[in-house]
């Protein structure tokens, strides 16, 4: 029996001389052949296996699953669970914000009026405290409104003596006109009275199911009044303290995302405020070209009926029309047919004049919608919320446009660094 030192140089013979002790068995698949051999092509084995599988998977035996699914059903795939997705979470923040529509009235209609009267605090800052100044810009706004009211109310109380009877008389015209004139629609004063005492009947018969329905208005009315009276507490602090309260919220959130929040932010105030301001100027200018042209005519309550146009300004595409019917109505029962047409073209005109000069002066880049957007907008706040789904809807979808471009828009330090790679 030999020696372990001995048998050492014939161990080491016999493992040069057969390489499958050396590496151990041949691996499944790869053959006994000297081309599969690892020493014999100078590839370790990790390679050769590695290049088998490239080859099985260009000869189709590697196919995975998703490999048989045509690429426009992958994506069209993929889209629609991510429009299910969005769809779920703008049902839950609509669902979200039904419950609490008080707050989210009142938190809309006190940014309203920090936009509007922002500047008007800044103006009176330059001269005396911030405090002083918020609060002499609220007593500006309430004084305002309270001389239009008190000049609308006069106007009515002053005409209302000969108003009454030039309304007899074109009513008389109206009636004489729809009997006897060319229209195929015929109908009499007495047919009006007819239809008049089955109204009062109605309302009599119902009487009882009105007065519920009046008791359970009057708890809205009751949230009106609260929710004007919180607008106005969070406006006092919007105007006073809105910096503050901005930075404090900032510091409440990561410092990576900070600018981002910042940059956001900025610019869908832009926006909100460009657009309420903008709209206050055109619903003012509406009303002064409104009651200009009823002085003209000489149409009774025009004082009135140019209050009716500049709040009809503030609800887009539907206002304007419904505040021109009125004053085309009042025109014909006052003055006949003719001065109704003429008060029909001149607000048309109006319309006009507003949409294609005033709306891109005042607004310019700050709300671009298309008009068929901002229609299907309005149709769609309209049906969710009546009235006041109409107002707020074009300035919400025009802040969230903005802050969509702003998040889809390169940072400035990120562009500068693709143009350094560009340059490179």
């Amino acid at each position: 029996m030999s020696k372990p030192g001995s048998d050492a140089p014939h161990t080491r013979g016999s493992a040069e001389s057969d390489p499958e002790s050396r590496d151990g068995p041949s691996r499944p698949g790869l053959g006994r052949s000297s081309a599969t051999r690892p020493h014999s092509t100078g590839h370790s084995p990790s390679a050769v296996t590695a290049r088998s599988v490239a080859g099985a998977r260009r000869s189709g035996r590697g196919e995975t699953e998703n490999d048989n699914i045509p690429l426009w059903l992958r994506t069209g795939a993929g889209w629609s669970w991510r429009l299910m997705l969005l769809i779920v979470v703008i049902a839950f923040a609509f669902w979200a914000t039904s419950q609490v529509q008080l707050l989210f009235i009142a938190v809309f209609i006190a940014l309203v009026f920090t936009a509007i009267l922002r500047p008007v605090v800044d103006l009176y800052y330059k001269v005396m405290p911030r405090g002083l100044a918020v609060g002499l810009g609220l007593l500006s706004a309430v004084l305002v409104i309270a001389g239009l009211l008190t000049y609308v109310i006069t106007s009515v109380a002053g005409q209302w003596s000969s108003l009454s009877d030039q309304f007899n008389q074109g009513i008389t015209q109206i009636f004489d006109f729809f009997e006897a004139g060319p229209l195929p629609i015929k109908f009499t004063y007495e047919d009006f009275s007819t239809w008049l005492d089955n109204a009062v009947e109605w309302i009599q018969t119902h009487a009882g199911d009105i007065a519920g329905i009046a008791a359970a208005r009057a708890g809205s009315v009751f949230e009106v009044f609260t929710a004007i009276a919180l607008a106005v507490f969070c406006t006092v602090f919007f105007l006073a303290r809105g910096d503050n309260m901005w930075a404090w919220f900032m510091g409440q959130l990561p410092e990576r995302t900070r600018d981002t929040w910042d940059r956001v932010a900025t610019a869908g105030w832009f926006t909100f405020s460009g657009y309420t301001r903008g709209t206050l100027i055109i619903a003012l200018s509406d009303g002064i070209l409104a009651a200009t042209l009823l002085l003209i005519l000489q149409v009774p309550l025009a004082a009135p009926l140019a209050v009716l146009v500049f709040i009809g300004a503030f609800i887009p595409l539907i206002g304007a029309p419904a505040a021109m019917v009125i004053a085309m109505v009042v025109a014909l029962a006052a003055d006949g047919i003719w001065s109704a047409a003429i008060v029909g073209i001149g607000i048309a005109l109006i319309g006009q004049f507003e949409g294609h000069i005033l709306q891109p002066i005042i607004m310019g880049k700050q709300v671009s919608l298309h008009p068929v957007v901002i229609a299907l907008v309005v149709t769609g706040g309209t049906l969710i919320a009546g009235i006041l789904g109409a107002v707020i809807a074009v300035p919400l979808v025009a802040v969230t446009w903005t802050v969509f471009n702003q998040l889809r828009a390169p940072r400035p330090e990120e562009q500068m660094d693709d143009e350094d790679e560009l340059v490179e």
